[in-house]
């Protein structure tokens, strides 16, 4: 028994067919002839009957195999035959449902007819040669135009019986074109051109038949569409709206293709071939609006979104759609999104890699991996990654990224360049192109360059030559290279690249154990070179470190830490004016962009700083338990390092740590000495013994 009757021999009809069959559904489809036939293939789940149907034979075949519905897919210029299903239906008490074809984006410039005939008429008023789309049936009723012999080109189906039937009516030689479709708007064009043709006639058949290519084309040529619109205004399903209704009534278990594509810049020609094919095979296409504007297909549905959670939420509602293309821009392994989108669409599922053979082996998952999460490293891994059946299949199709498309524009190479973004992130560039002589970095504001540039010369880097891209690939494209000194004022597009090429780079850089005579000083303190080396040992900071310096004097350790955590943030707090700007003139010497001061008394100059992962107190105006009281309200695991001079200070270090309950209590007591000439002697000149107390709670 089948559960559904299918009548079909349209590509809506082949389609839904196929996706019954797929989800093991028993499924008959009724095709009109042996043509139809060969596009479904038959197995244990479909079933073809090939013939012509009259209502009682549809009504003898209802009541015998009493489906759960039928499906009346037939070409919407059938309209006998959709009244026979629709009658054969009611009398036998069987469910119908009509699949429509969706209509096509009619133009303005075309020519809307009734019938053949009209379109005949019309034609026959007219001069220049025409091109006719509407199948071998309908040819007898353009016979009856004037010279039609010489202007009309028949374009039909490439069979014996067809051909012969051509010819009979009058149509030979090139002005009978035998050839199957589906025909692209390239092909139609040029046809068009081939035949010097003014005219196209052409039904409306909607997406899957062709409509809108041949409009595109016909409209690309200077030729006039000439349509003749559907025999019937009828109500019903579009495939999409059929699939998901098959879904929900028998509760079928979906799974989509989902591909995750780099467009590259957004200009349709960066584009791979391979992007264009997923593109032109796309049900669906999502992303950012400017991303999906620059590649969709006419008629092609779109899903304007770029939040992942969003994107997953609607691929999950939406099982009509089996192929879907998620656009992103530049390449899908370069500050893509697709790395989040992966982990939100791979999200309670069990992966297996199936690799593309072109793909270097560190990206194939072994065996160990198929029942695991994928590694960090494979997951823009270009190849398919395929899931079990209640999840979709992921695809990631690499794109032309921003960095390999400038740096070939400029004309640099850029394997030794060191590659950051500032597109919605924290980036100290400052540090980068301290250190770097090449640094190619992605902007994300209008006065983007003009703020690096102020920075640059504000720091004394004024000559760093900035090369700047924006547009990139589009028509409008600009790129140019000034000095950073020349820049400082420039309003530019917010989505840029630049590339500084800094010749100084690594001079002006030394980040463990500074010289105390490298400093700016004063008559503020400074915790000497020694003492910070150590200090800053038991601190262990990391590149992206949040840190305080409290007490911070002449800056000197403040600096350290923040060419440290160069790609952090360091707040020095310092409650004398002096100081202060000290520590000012010490960080524009050094370059030390991510540093900020505070002036002001801890506690109360901490309070509406970010919780920081590590601090450092180098004075603490008698508030040291409630210092360390607010560092571990703001992080409980926050490192803490105390230098102490005096043993009052050191006594209320050790009644703070027992208070606070410290699991990791560190004592240190270093004692340095420095050789001073005494003539043709050496003598040896003690410091003060510093005390270095660490604090930390381990991560719970």
């Amino acid at each position: 028994m089948y559960k559904v009757l299918v009548f079909a021999g349209t590509t809506e009809g082949y389609e839904i067919c196929r996706f019954l069959a797929d989800h093991q559904v028993q499924t008959k489809g009724f095709v009109a002839t042996e043509y139809g036939s060969k596009s479904l293939t038959e197995n244990e789940y479909l079933t073809v009957q090939t013939g012509r149907l009259d209502e009682a034979a549809m009504e003898q075949i209802f009541a015998q195999e009493k489906p759960e519905m039928v499906l009346d897919a037939t070409h919407p210029y059938a309209a006998e035959v959709t009244v026979n299903i629709r009658t054969a239906c009611e009398k036998t008490q069987i469910p119908y449902r009509r699949v429509l074809r969706e209509s096509g984006v009619h133009e303005d410039k075309a020519v809307y007819v009734e019938s053949v005939q009209a379109a005949a008429q019309y034609l026959d008023q007219t001069q220049g040669n025409v091109l006719l789309t509407t199948g071998s049936k309908e040819l007898a009723g353009f016979t009856g135009m004037k010279d039609y012999q010489e202007r009309l080109y028949a374009r039909v189906l490439s069979l014996p019986n067809v051909m012969q039937a051509c010819a009979e009516l009058g149509f030979e030689g090139k002005h009978l074109i035998g050839m199957q479709g589906p025909f692209s708007r390239e092909l139609n064009a040029a046809m068009l051109r081939q035949y010097h043709c003014k005219y196209l006639v052409t039904k409306d058949t909607g997406k899957a038949g062709g409509f809108q290519d041949k409009i595109d084309a016909a409209l690309e040529c200077d030729a006039v569409p000439v349509i003749i619109g559907r025999p019937l205004k009828e109500e019903g399903m579009s495939v999409k709206e059929c699939k998901r209704f098959l879904t929900e009534h028998f509760s079928l278990t979906h799974q989509s293709h989902v591909t995750l594509l780099g467009i590259g810049m957004g200009s349709p020609e960066m584009l791979t071939v391979q992007g264009k094919n997923s593109l032109d095979q796309a049900d669906l296409l999502i992303g950012a609006r400017r991303m999906v504007d620059s590649v969709k297909r006419p008629g092609q549905d779109v899903f304007i979104e770029y939040r992942s959670q969003e994107i997953k939420d609607y691929i999950d509602s939406h099982p009509e759609y089996n192929n879907i293309v998620i656009v992103l821009s530049g390449d899908v392994g370069f500050y893509s999104g697709a790395k989040k989108l992966l982990d939100v669409l791979q999200q309670n599922r069990q992966c297996q890699g199936i690799m593309n053979e072109k793909m270097p082996e560190r990206n194939k998952l072994s065996q160990d991996d198929l029942n695991s999460e994928i590694p960090e490293q494979n997951e823009m891994g270009q190849g398919r990654l395929i899931q079990d059946t209640t999840q979709p299949e992921i695809q990631v199709q690499c794109g032309i990224s921003s960095v390999v498309y400038f740096m070939s524009k400029i004309g640099l190479s850029w394997d030794d360049a060191k590659i950051v973004s500032a597109h919605g992130r924290g980036c100290n560039l400052i540090s980068y192109i301290c250190n770097e002589k090449k640094v190619f970095a992605i902007l994300g504001t209008s006065d983007g360059v003009a703020v690096l540039a102020k920075k640059l010369v504000e720091y004394g880097m004024g000559n760093v030559l900035l090369y700047v891209g924006e547009n990139l690939s589009y028509d409008n494209e600009k790129i140019f290279v000034k000095t950073a000194d020349e820049m400082t004022e420039y309003t530019g597009d917010p989505l840029s690249v630049i590339c500084a090429i800094n010749e100084s780079a690594g001079e002006r850089l030394e980040t463990h154990g500074i010289k105390d005579e490298e400093f700016i000083r004063g008559k503020a303190p400074m915790t000497k070179e020694e003492v910070r080396t150590v200090s800053l040992s038991k601190l262990r900071l990391t590149e992206d470190s949040i840190c305080y310096d409290v007490g911070a004097g002449t800056g000197s350790l403040s600096i350290e830490m923040a060419l440290r955590a160069h790609q952090g943030k360091v707040w020095a707090i310092e409650k004398k004016e002096d100081a202060v700007e000290l520590i000012r003139q010490n960080k524009v010497k050094f370059a030390a962009d991510n540093l900020e001061i505070i002036e002001g008394l801890a506690p109360e100059a901490l309070v509406d700083l970010p919780a920081p992962t590590h601090a450092f107190i180098g004075g603490s105006s008698g508030n040291l338990k409630e210092i360390v009281k607010l560092l571990i309200e703001k992080n409980p695991q926050v490192r803490i390092v105390i230098n102490c001079i005096t043993l009052e200070t050191v006594s209320e270090a050790l009644e703070t740590a027992k208070e606070f309950g410290f699991e990791e209590n560190e004592i240190v007591q270093l004692s340095a000495a420095r050789s001073k000439a005494i003539g043709r002697y050496h003598m040896m000149m003690g410091e003060n013994p510093i005390y270095i107390i660490t604090l930390q709670n381990p991560q719970k």
